[in-house]
């Protein structure tokens, strides 16, 4: 009898962490942005990214990249450690799609960054995969409309912050 419990609880274990850990196909709000051109780089060595994007000033947490032909990505940093994102304020640019260089240093715990209406409880506008860390991957956002928003971490949701589209 004591060996059925112990088996019966290992087994309801392992699917608990097995859902915990499973990835979910985001929804979406905005439908994908479609794939840019890439503009040849004159450097050697140089990443090419995508051209014809609108300029942009930088952002706290953010960064400009240079295009090819005089436009730029806007790239914001995010990095995960000790279950916590290293920022809780983000910029972006209304009506311009951007990139999410998300950092999970958290060896082998799962975290995403996923983004809702005017708060991280609000209806859901975009989530990258989850992921295990130690990894970087690099998300691709479509352009938001003006306005608040919040962004978290769907598994951790003390993890939060505010994103402002403007």
């Amino acid at each position: 009898m004591r060996l059925a419990r112990s088996l019966a609880l290992l087994v309801a274990l392992a699917a608990v962490l097995a859902a915990c850990a499973a990835e979910s196909t985001p929804g979406w709000t905005f439908s994908p942005t479609p794939t840019p051109t890439v503009a040849p780089s004159s450097e050697p060595g140089a990443t090419p990214v995508p051209s014809g994007a609108p300029s942009a000033a930088p952002s706290p947490g953010g960064s400009l990249v240079p295009g090819g032909s005089g436009g730029a990505t806007v790239t914001l940093t995010i990095t995960a450690a000790g279950i916590a994102f290293d920022t809780d304020t983000l910029e972006v640019p209304a009506n311009t799609p951007f990139q999410i260089v998300f950092t999970n240093n958290d060896a082998g715990i799962p975290h995403n960054v996923a983004i809702h209406k005017d708060s991280p409880t609000g209806p859901l506008v975009w989530a990258g995969d989850i992921f295990n860390g130690v990894e970087t991957r690099t998300y691709e956002v479509p352009a938001l409309p003006a306005g608040t928003y919040g962004f978290i971490c769907t598994v951790h949701p003390n993890m939060t912050g505010t994103l402002t589209s403007k």
